[in-house]
Formats: structure tokens, C-alpha cells, sequence
């Protein structure tokens, strides 16, 4: 019984950090073949000296089987060339206004990002990481959009919205095995095209294709806190308060959070919010358990809950570093099974990292708290608290009055949580002729 029980003994102490990664992402190369990904990246990304690292990457994914639309944008292109033009674009409420001069700008624009990403995507020089590599890039006219018309008395012009994705001509593209570029234009009925926002165009494309995963490579740091440390989950709602606050968010990441929670809303289970200036940031989100960016999803992404018999295997390889040191008794898999239905597991992106059991003795409205562990990677946030707190509301379901544990290693750790000393008498009888006197735990009790 133990929150924190010592780091698990290594096998050996030659690991190879490459090899210890390569192994630790094996699940999710078998987890995201076949899979589409929609990524959106900014036109400052493009314009980066770093975007072929990037280009490097998504071809990795490509090559893992990964299906990819990528949406970029092109706002500093387009800005330059206004600029030259002695313009800019207005904007008015946040949205900008796209007159026939700003129009020609965009087209321009986006048309040059558009092909010097066709051509890193197209890159097979020998001794480069692109080498051998042939990624078919499809781009065309997918997105059906439709003015924005007139707002509060504005006229947008040539500013649009996404109206319709062209999902059975995307869906094509994609089972040829071709990476689908989505520029952040879009075409109406009668021959007009439109500016649109990158984030839209890639909102809408996840959502009309169904897509696994929504991903936005952000010019941010990412999502933080007051203090600046990066967010890792956020859920819809609290998207929604972020977005609410009167203090501003940058463009870029408001226009992603927009996005992410929209998507969500509409089916889309998990959102990533990366910081496309990090390097490798997009490989560490997908092929690591904790990332680096930000989830954004409907529901938690850890889920505590009641646990299964297929949770067994899981349960068994977190409780077995901690059985080796004898911080825990060892249980059988046979064991183990019988009494699952007395386990509540926290359960992390498909893997168990904390469990705790719950014995109850009715008769004497007393019930043991067993085998409470949280994996050694992620003790913090009070996750040990979270299984203990639900486990005591399982026993008040039960009508029990005191909890009581028996600890060789963590007596500090109950103590501070209400749990006092205790004398074997105390137990009840049954549980006092199983007591191991070669291991000598503590035991302590709690009131409910």
C-alpha cells in the first residue's frame, strides 16, 4: 500500500534511451496506422528556417501510415505583400475584412506557401532524412465556402466561411495513399473564392472526414497556466472559460482553442494544441504516453472507475516493481481475478496507473484499504488521494464505519491522511489469523 514507493529497478544498466523509446512508442505506431490526422500549422511556420524539421516529421508520419490532411496558413505572406502594396487587412471585431486589393494579395500568398510545401513534401536527396521518400501531395478545390456577409453594418467582403468539405474527393485522395494540402481559401458555387481562417477550414475537414485526431501546431508556448507551466488536459468547459475571460488570448492560440472545443462538441475525441516552435513537438505528442502540448477532449482523459477482469494484466504489471521490493504482498493472477470487482483503477490513456482495493467486514462495519498504488511516473496531483477518497465513499455506501490499512513502508503517508495507530487486536478476527508476523506491517485505522 503505497503512493510512493522507490523508482522500479532497471533490468540493466546499459539501456539505450533510443532503444527504451522506440519500444515505449510501439503501441502507438500499431494505434495510429490507418488512422487520419488533420494538422494545421501557421504561415510563420512555413516561413521558418526550421519548417523542412517539420516537413521531416510529417513524412515519418506518412510513411508510419498515417493518413494527413494538413492545413496551413499564410498571414505573414499575406501581410508582406500588402505591405508592398502600401495596405493591410482591417479588421473589425477580430474579423478581417478582404477587399479585391487584400484579395489578390491572398491569392498570391497562398498560392506560393501552398507549392513550397509541395516541394519539401516532393524532397529525396540522398543523406537527408526525405531520402527514398515519395509523398503524392493532393490540393484542390475541397472546400466549398460562403460570405460572411454583412455584420452589425460591416461588409467582409471577400471573408468567408467554410460551408461545406468535399469529403468523399478528400476520402479518395487519401486511400491512394496521397497527403491532402488544404490552403485556407475557399470556393463558392458561383466562382468566387474566399479567405478563410486556417483554423476553420481545419475544424470542419475533421469533422466532415471523421478524423482520429485534430491537431494545431500553434506559434504559442502552448497552453499555460498563471505561472506559465503548460496544461496538459483541458476539457470543453474549461476551454470555454479560457475563452471567456475578459484578459485576450493571442489570435493564434484562441483561434486553436476555438477550434478544439468546436470540434470536440461535434465528435472529434481528442484535440491537440502543440507549440509547433518546439522541436519534435508533434513526434513527442504522438508517440509518448504523456506529450508535449495540450489534449483537449470532451470527457477526462483519466478515468477513474471500477475495474475489470480484462484490467488484470494491467494491475499485475503495475503492482509488480513495488511486490519485487516488498512494499506490497504479492498477488496471483488467479487471485487477482476473484477479487477484482473489490478494485477501483485510475486508468491514463489506455494504461493503469494507480489501483486500490476495497475489503469489507460488515459484520464489524470495518473494511481494509489494499493495494493502493500510483505508478512511479505519475505521483503528483494528488492522484493517491483521488483513490482513497473514492474508496472511502465506497465503504459509507457499505455502511462502514472505519477504514484500516496495514503498511510497512508508508505509515507517514497515511498518517497525514486521518489514519491513526493501531494494534493488532483490532482488526477483525479473520484478517488477525491471516497476519503475517514475518513482515511485521503497521496497522492503522481511520473513522469514516
Amino acid at each position: 500500500m503505497a503512493e510512493e514507493p522507490p523508482a522500479p529497478i532497471q533490468p540493466g544498466a546499459d539501456n539505450d534511451p533510443f532503444v527504451d523509446w522506440m519500444r515505449q512508442s510501439t503501441p502507438y505506431v500499431h494505434a495510429h496506422r490507418g488512422r487520419t490526422f488533420v494538422i494545421a500549422f501557421g504561415g510563420e511556420a512555413v516561413a521558418a528556417a526550421d519548417f523542412p524539421m517539420l516537413i521531416h516529421d510529417l513524412a515519418l508520419l506518412h510513411g508510419l501510415g498515417i493518413r494527413l490532411v494538413l492545413v496551413h496558413g499564410a498571414r505573414p505572406q499575406i501581410e508582406q505583400r500588402l505591405a508592398q502594396r502600401g495596405t493591410e487587412l482591417r479588421y473589425v471585431n477580430g474579423l478581417r475584412i478582404t477587399d479585391d486589393a487584400a484579395l489578390a494579395c491572398v491569392k498570391e500568398a497562398v498560392g506560393i506557401a501552398r507549392i513550397e510545401i509541395e516541394a519539401l513534401l516532393s524532397l529525396g536527396l540522398a543523406n537527408s532524412p526525405m531520402q527514398g521518400v515519395h509523398i503524392p501531395v493532393a490540393s484542390g478545390n475541397f472546400v466549398t465556402a460562403r460570405p460572411l456577409g454583412v455584420l452589425e453594418g460591416v461588409d467582409y467582403r471577400h471573408t468567408g466561411a467554410v460551408r461545406r468539405i468535399d469529403r468523399l474527393a478528400l476520402r479518395q485522395r487519401l486511400d491512394s495513399g496521397a497527403v491532402a494540402l488544404l490552403p485556407p481559401l475557399g470556393y463558392s458555387p458561383t466562382g468566387e473564392v474566399f479567405n478563410l481562417s486556417a483554423a476553420d477550414v481545419a475544424r470542419s475537414a475533421a469533422v466532415a472526414l471523421e478524423a482520429d485526431k485534430l491537431i494545431f501546431l500553434t506559434e504559442e508556448p502552448g497552453v499555460t497556466d498563471m505561472a506559465g507551466r503548460l496544461i496538459p488536459h483541458l476539457l470543453v468547459s474549461e476551454v470555454d472559460a479560457r475563452l471567456a475571460d475578459p484578459v485576450p488570448l493571442p489570435e493564434d492560440l484562441a483561434g486553436a482553442l476555438r477550434g478544439a472545443a468546436e470540434a470536440c462538441r461535434r465528435g472529434i475525441r481528442r484535440v491537440h494544441i502543440l507549440s509547433r516552435r518546439r522541436n519534435g513537438a508533434l513526434l513527442r505528442e504522438l508517440f509518448t504516453r504523456d506529450g508535449s502540448g495540450t489534449l483537449v477532449t470532451a470527457e477526462p482523459f483519466e478515468d477513474l472507475r471500477p475495474a475489470r477482469i480484462d484490467d488484470v494484466a494491467g494491475i499485475l504489471e503495475l503492482l509488480q516493481p513495488l511486490e519485487t521490493m516488498g512494499v506490497l504482498v504479492r498477488r496471483s493472477r488467479e487471485r487477482l481475478e476473484t477479487e477484482i470487482d473489490r478494485f477501483s483503477i485510475l486508468e491514463r490513456d489506455g494504461m493503469i496507473i494507480g489501483c486500490a482495493a476495497l475489503y469489507p467486514y460488515p459484520g464489524e462495519r470495518l473494511a481494509e484499504l489494499a493495494c493502493l498504488a500510483v505508478h512511479a511516473d505519475y505521483q503528483r496531483d494528488g492522484r493517491g488521494e483521488k483513490l482513497l477518497e473514492r474508496v472511502e465513499r465506497k465503504a459509507r455506501d457499505l455502511g462502514i464505519e472505519r477504514l484500516f490499512v496495514l503498511t510497512t513502508q508508508t505509515a507517514h503517508w497515511f498518517r497525514e491522511r486521518g489514519f491513526e495507530p493501531a494494534s493488532l487486536g483490532d482488526l477483525p478476527m479473520t484478517k488477525q489469523a491471516l497476519y503475517n508476523y514475518q513482515r511485521r506491517s503497521q496497522v492503522y485505522f481511520k473513522r469514516l
